[in-house]
């Protein structure tokens, strides 16, 4: 096979091509055995499909993850956000095989296939040991390829269902595979990658390759949703498999001590994380997220340069009155989710020194030296106040919209520029340590996953007492003295509970809608400003039309 011209025609004759075309031109005169001169090539050939791994897990796919369930909101504020409605299809549940997001997931899961497709074909034909490295390491290159790919296809699985299955790239308008063939496929690829590849040892940084235990994460991850892909529960094979990560069978990991240590700038070196993307500052930095979370002033509150565009903000726990919405639904309202006295919950703050306190932005908006920050839309030239609500409070008072607060609805349409708690979970330092800026890697999997999976896993099949343990081992680091003012018990520990742990633990990291879905519960409970469809077949996402027309062999899912 000959050496493909760029990755470049790759990506578009995906584009064009319904994303199910993975073949691509190429030069006669350049094959993988004298376009590789060294072991930096290979290198280069393998961060190539990682570092679209790094762009997938945010975006367009946390979107969907997390718009479409119970944590986040992007409100139409004033004159900004409504998107010709996009923002409230995806909140109300009404998206269509049009929508951009779903478009651009089920592009880049196969362009991620196919990146990593290419560079196996690539490096499975040359002798390693010309470049003195030896065929462990070889095989060791492929299994993490597989790996990713294998990480491609579970997440396709998880928003679409079945999806054509590559193997190869002179593969070509291939129909869709059943959800079951699926997830074969992964559990083939992940079982074979996982013999392969080396396990982490103590003290070991991270540095984005995927090693023995990530492989067996993923593997759980497979089997622990099982029931929502194939219906079969298969809960006892993620027990399994997550005892033994937690039992360090597949290498040296430990939760980590402190609060924030595995966010933080130097969390490439937290004994906690089983996989992450690297980021640096003005080298591969994770940043998408920056523009839609903070306020075009939050500048200040930083004390950066970067702009925002004051879309995305926590769904509200507070009526525009001020009074919880606890009695009207079970699921969101996240801020108050969060305990009083949960380190975490407390206002973002930079201490300087690599150290910040703090998860939100919440409350007056002041900047470091405790000047006001102000508006620029309905607050213009006054301070803002961060609120744990969504309402028009600007249009209240004597010749206004509404004579009081308590006429005030509270729904998507009704956002302002201070509307709703911001999330600071990747930490911003200042401009005066500019260069710690995106200096924290990106948890793709970490031990408190698992341990959070297994205590799922345990209480599914009956054992309450064991759940109740995992969970507070990891709630304890949050409280001062590891005194948790919430424990979980044994009387306490329920569908609600579980879910509101999850969110918790895992809040903005690109996963609600699928615990929701697991629990029986993105399609069936109310939260706010949003009614329950009854609807399963919204379970999974519709096969985008542009896929379609691109390959008449592709079939809808049902109910689209």
């Amino acid at each position: 096979m000959k050496k493909y011209i760029s990755i470049l025609t790759l990506s578009a004759g995906l584009i064009f091509q319904g994303c199910t075309k993975l073949d691509q031109e190429f030069y006669s005169s350049v094959t993988p055995e004298t376009f590789y001169k060294s072991e930096k090539d290979i290198k280069a050939a393998l961060f190539r499909p990682f570092t679209h791994a790094k762009w997938y897990l945010g975006e367009d796919r946390w979107r969907l993850q997390e718009y479409t369930a119970d944590n986040f909101a992007i409100t139409t504020k004033g004159r900004h956000w409504y998107n010709g409605g996009e923002n409230e299809r995806y909140h109300y549940h009404k998206w269509t095989a049009d929508d951009g997001w779903i478009w651009g997931t089920w592009r880049g899961t196969l362009m991620g296939v196919a990146l990593a497709l290419d560079t196996k074909n690539d490096l499975s034909k040359l002798d390693y040991t010309k470049f003195a490295l030896t065929a462990e390491r070889q095989n060791a290159d492929m299994a993490q390829l597989d790996a990713l790919i294998s990480y491609f296809y579970l997440r396709g699985l998880d928003y679409f269902g079945g999806m054509p299955i590559f193997e190869s790239l002179d593969q070509e308008s291939l129909p869709r595979n059943t959800e079951q063939e699926l997830f074969l496929h992964i559990e083939k690829l992940l079982t074979a990658a996982m013999n392969n590849l080396p396990a982490k040892k103590a003290g070991d940084k991270e540095e984005g390759a995927i090693r023995k235990a990530a492989v067996a994460a993923m593997l759980a991850q497979l089997y622990f949703n099982a029931e929502t892909y194939i219906g079969k529960p298969m809960y006892e094979e993620s027990r399994k498999l997550s005892q033994a990560l937690i039992n360090k069978e597949y290498g040296d990991y430990q939760l980590d001590p402190t609060w924030n240590g595995v966010h933080g700038f130097k969390n490439n070196s937290s004994p906690e994380i089983l996989w992450s993307m690297p980021s640096e500052f003005k080298m591969l930095e994770y940043n998408w997220f920056y523009a839609d979370f903070y306020h075009y002033n939050t500048r200040e509150y930083f004390s950066q340069d970067m702009g925002g565009n004051n879309g995305a903000h926590l769904t509200p726990s507070r009526k525009p009155d001020g009074t919880l919405y606890s009695s009207d639904f079970k699921l969101g309202s996240p801020y108050e989710t969060f305990t009083t006295g949960d380190f975490r919950k407390n206002p973002y703050h930079y201490l300087g020194t690599e150290n910040y306190e703090g998860m939100f932005i919440v409350g007056p908006h002041l900047s470091p030296d405790g000047k006001a920050i102000l508006g620029g839309e309905e607050y213009n030239k006054q301070p803002l106040n961060f609120v744990d609500q969504v309402a028009r409070f600007s249009e209240v008072g004597p010749g206004k919209k509404y004579s009081s607060v308590s006429q005030l609805p509270s729904k998507m349409s009704e956002g302002e520029e201070n509307t709703g708690i911001r999330l600071v979970k990747v930490p911003i330092p200042n401009l005066a340590n500019n260069t710690l800026r995106w200096g924290a890697d990106m948890p793709v999997i970490r031990l408190a996953e698992i341990y959070y999976m297994l205590a799922e896993c345990e209480f599914r099949i009956g054992d309450k007492s064991k759940a109740v343990t995992l969970i507070n081992e990891v709630r304890k680091r949050n409280f001062k003295d590891n005194i948790d003012l919430n424990p979980v018990t044994i009387a306490n520990i329920d569908k609600y509970r579980f879910l509101d742990e999850w969110s918790i633990e895992f809040i903005g990291e690109g996963r609600r809608r699928t615990d929701l879905i697991r629990w029986k519960a993105f399609t069936t409970e109310k939260w706010w400003d949003h009614s329950p469809s009854s609807s399963l077949h919204l379970n999974r996402f519709p096969v985008p039309n542009q896929a379609i027309a691109g390959n008449n062999k592709l079939e809808q899912n049902p109910g689209y």
